[in-house]
């Protein structure tokens, strides 16, 4: 229970803060800052190379980690060097020093690399602790799903809360860029108050050798673990396709629907829907296979969009298209998390070496990657929209409209069934392995 909560608790105060970035800053840069069509070009820009650049060098940060030692451990220093740094240059991110025009266009630039720089140390350093908690799948499940559960609590929060929160501060602190500003260093401090729960009372209890890894090691340790790659191009695809689609959803409301109030509304209902899929996952793992709730997720999801695609603007059918995706992306979302952890195993018996660090350092290289691609679909529909210039959804043509639906829901809804397909048949760890592969490991972690 100390590992769950120690553990799990550590993700609250991390997605709310992150969610601030990966879903609202292209939000805050067009309708808090007005940046100027070009200058929104160049930022979106910089944001896909840094993305893409700082993912490559995700895996080099996770030898570090796996060479560390210490009294507290390998990953306990990294989550709170990582966790301070990522606080801090969240807030520079969203403080208002009075630059406009290209010297903001600069100021940004070397405030989000320190960004992506902290946040890729804290995120390997904490979710590669996950394997080393406990290497038995039921009770890495729970873990997880704690995990997954208050990780969504702290995203959806935000979601839910952020139009009509920094709405009300813009009356009391009088101006929009305050009231954001103070919605971060509350979501900064929250982070820093809930990691310090994880590097109080979470322990590893898996006891496996270490061995020293070589930089020149590191694509050999990756390179040679087959089921780590399937899993890497599976999520990315559909972490594509889900970043898309959350990232464009505040601009659906206010200028496809023309009522963005009912955004924070419509992301209250996935919110529910979400997190009940992830309460549920423990005894639904009791009935079906992983394969079994991977098809039945995906399958949701796609039904989801296409219920979406013709929702027009109606929010009942919006509602309903909605639960339906988030159920899906939920169980696929904690998924995601149990395909990488078990890699670990996989790669200890494969290779001979347990590298936590390393293999989880795709985690955060999938979720950057994929949303450098989001960021660079999101950018091009907001610009071929007219949506960058538009005040309202009178301002956004039937034509426009129809471009922007497929850009949200029908391109992730492909890219969703391809990383099902990919998992389908290249992903061989189902239950009846990974009972084997641990088997021989305890064999040979006794000397056997």
């Amino acid at each position: 229970m100390g590992n769950r909560l120690g553990f799990g608790l550590g993700t609250l105060g991390r997605d709310g803060l992150a969610a601030m970035v990966s879903m609202f800053l292209m939000f805050y840069l067009t309708d808090v800052l007005e940046i100027s069509g070009a200058q929104f070009a160049m930022v979106s820009a910089i944001m896909v190379a840094m993305r893409a650049f700082d993912a490559i060098n995700d895996p080099f940060m996770g030898v570090v980690v796996d060479n560390t030692r210490s009294k507290w451990g390998k990953f306990k220093p990294w989550i709170l060097i990582g966790a301070v740094a990522w606080a801090g240059s969240s807030l520079l991110m969203f403080a208002d020093f009075g630059v406009r025009g290209w010297g903001y266009v600069v100021l940004f630039t070397v405030v989000y690399l320190v960004y992506e720089i902290s946040y890729t140390i804290n995120d390997i350093s904490f979710w590669s602790m996950l394997p080393s908690l406990t290497d038995d799948q039921a009770e890495r499940e729970r873990i997880g799903a704690v995990a997954r559960i208050f990780a969504n609590i702290g995203l959806f929060a935000v979601v839910v809360g952020i139009l009509p929160v920094t709405s009300a501060l813009t009356e009391v602190l009088g101006s929009d860029e305050a009231a954001w500003f103070a919605v971060v260093c509350v979501l900064a401090a929250l982070m820093l108050a809930f990691q310090s729960l994880t590097l109080l009372f979470a322990r590893e209890q898996v006891n496996a050798p270490q061995e020293h890894t070589r930089l020149r090691e590191l694509f050999g340790v990756i390179g040679r673990n087959d089921q780590l790659l399937w899993v890497t191009l599976a999520m990315v695809a559909f972490m594509t396709g889900y970043g898309i689609t959350t990232s464009l959803g505040v601009y659906y409301f206010k200028y496809i629907v023309g009522n963005e109030g009912a955004y924070s509304i419509f992301a209250a209902i996935l919110a529910v829907a979400q997190i009940t899929a992830l309460i549920c996952f423990p005894a639904i793992s009791k009935r079906l296979r992983r394969g079994q709730i991977h098809l039945l997720a995906s399958t949701l999801m796609t039904v989801g969009y296409l219920v979406f695609l013709f929702a027009g603007t109606s929010l009942v059918i919006t509602g309903v298209a909605g639960v339906l995706l988030f159920t899906g992306q939920g169980m696929i979302q904690l998924l995601m998390v149990m395909f990488i952890a078990d890699s670990v195993e996989y790669g200890e018996w494969k290779l001979g070496r347990r590298n936590e660090s390393i293999t989880f350092s795709l985690q955060p290289f999938i979720y950057k990657l994929s949303n450098a691609f989001a960021v660079a679909v999101v950018s091009i529909t907001v610009l071929a929209t007219g949506i960058d210039t538009a005040k309202s959804a009178a301002d956004v043509g039937t034509g426009s409209a129809w471009l922007f639906r497929v850009s949200m829901m029908v391109a992730p809804m492909l890219l969703v069934i391809a990383s099902y397909l990919v998992m389908r048949a290249k992903y061989v760890i189902d239950e009846d392995r990974y009972a084997q592969i641990l088997a021989d490991l305890t064999i040979r972690r006794s000397g056997g």
